[in-house]
């Protein structure tokens, strides 16, 4: 188990990913330019993006990298650091969404000898193809990549699946010569994961990807893709999310402002891999939001609106929690105060009050375990050894909180101290969890990052 920190990507990572990219295509590394696309942490707004809540998100200095070159023709070549095999098609093929093409026998459009790991790992690169195909592009310039993944990381709970789309999008964007604006590259996105290949989540991760700016918080309303996210047609709106960003005081257009430099954000790896089969996850959360609204609006005389809980007024949830079951209760209570601990940590960042933007984001912690009901034993424990932690201003789970990792904000200058803590801590409760960890960080010291973006041979 280690603790890992640095700025990203580097030099060496940027120098390595050009040379790869050199060798593949025999093209000067001069040439190569790099797609960086983040990863993104929710500080506060946990599972409530789903009833139309309010989130706040960043992205964070570690995620996806693409380097690439356009080719001459319309082929396209990718590598992966991640994964064997090698992804060749053309760029100007029809794509077809995974459930049309195995309708007409075409899965993957590769011969039966393609390795299944190769066919899965190009399909976001089909995807982008496909997105971008769909909105009427002319695609004519192929490319010659390499993608890999912050090493050592497991991304769960970070969005990297968004992240991965985006990286495609923008380099097939960039070799075509198409401006494409954030808002369309979101809807884009969505293509790939919701038609393309048949994944019914929103567009909250693709949002704080595009859309966030290096020390600011990025607040966004996911209230206008709500009705449409729980309807049978799930097709989620077209348009961003509302969003806003929130400016932290001291932290002007440089990134040298005091605020920047008060904190680190530490991920602490649980070494779950797979959700605990003994929890039953996420969808019954869904539902049981669902039901708590639909008696509420019942209640209120509103049963004609959608049954989420952004329709439910906190007045009526006060007048009317009684007459909810048990569980019911809890996650329309975890509902209405964590988008008021949203609302109240948009104020906290703006004014520089890291301690109280620290005490919501363990609230909200606590309230997933409590109200919400998520987690497990090993995240659980590794919440109570963040809490304390030399330095921590506040921590809870990331993701859906059934496995992956816990994120924390800490004060910048005890952040190394804090995550030896963690790591020395954790392994005695969870010896065997953090044995799976040995080939990678344990921890991670993280710094804020700026939006998804192309950068050529010059370091920026």
């Amino acid at each position: 188990m280690g603790v890992v920190s640095g700025h990203w990507p580097s030099e060496s990572e940027l120098d390595k990913i050009r040379k790869k990219v050199a060798e593949l295509s025999g093209r000067d590394a001069q040439e190569v330019r790099v797609v960086v696309s983040p990863y993104r942490i929710c500080p506060l707004g946990a599972h409530i993006d789903h009833q139309g809540g309010a989130v706040s998100a960043m992205t964070i200095n570690k995620g996806i990298l693409l380097g690439f070159v356009p080719s001459d023709d319309t082929q396209v070549t990718l590598q992966s650091g991640q994964f064997e095999g090698e992804v060749r098609l053309r760029i100007d093929e029809v794509q077809l969404p995974k459930h049309m093409s195995e309708t007409n026998g075409l899965t993957e459009q590769m011969d039966s000898s393609t390795p299944q790991e190769e066919c899965k790992w190009g399909n976001y690169a089909r995807g982008a193809i496909y997105a971008l195909q769909s909105k009427g592009n002319h695609l004519k310039t192929g490319i010659t990549g390499f993608i890999c993944g912050s090493e050592g990381l497991d991304s769960s709970g970070l969005s990297s699946s968004a992240a991965v789309g985006i990286a495609y999008l923008l380099a097939f964007e960039t070799a075509n010569g198409l401006v494409v604006s954030p808002t369309e590259n979101i809807e884009y996105d969505r293509l790939i994961e919701n038609e393309y290949l048949g994944l019914k989540n929103g567009i909250l991760d693709q949002s704080a990807i595009l859309l966030s700016s290096y020390g600011c918080l990025t607040f966004m309303n996911c209230k206008i893709l709500c009705s449409l996210e729980n309807s049978d047609n799930y097709r989620p709106h077209v348009q961003t999310i509302k969003h806003k960003l929130i400016h932290p005081p001291m932290v002007q257009n440089n990134h040298e402002g005091e605020l920047g430099n008060a904190y680190k954000i530490l991920l602490a790896f649980s070494g779950l891999k797979q959700a605990l089969t003994t929890n039953p996850g996420y969808n019954r959360r869904v539902a049981e939001c669902q039901e708590a609204a639909k008696i509420l609006l019942q209640a209120s005389g509103d049963e004609e609106m959608e049954p989420v809980l952004s329709n439910v007024k906190p007045e009526v949830f006060e007048a009317h929690k009684s007459i909810l079951e048990v569980n019911l209760a809890k996650r329309a209570e975890h509902y209405f105060s964590e988008n008021e601990r949203v609302m109240k940590g948009l104020e906290a960042w703006a004014s520089g009050n890291l301690k109280e933007f620290g005490e919501l984001i363990t609230a909200s912690g606590l309230s997933s375990i409590q109200n919400y009901e998520c987690g497990c034993e090993p995240l659980v424990q590794l919440y109570q050894v963040l809490l304390k932690a030399p330095g921590v201003l506040g921590t809870r789970f990331s993701g859906a909180g059934f496995r992956g990792c816990c994120i924390a904000f800490v004060e910048a200058d005890k952040a190394e101290e804090a995550a030896t803590f963690v790591v020395n801590e954790y392994s005695k409760l969870q010896p065997e969890l953090a044995s799976h960890l040995n080939q990678g960080p344990a921890v991670l010291i993280c710094d804020a990052s700026d939006s998804a973006r192309v950068i050529s041979n010059t370091f920026s």
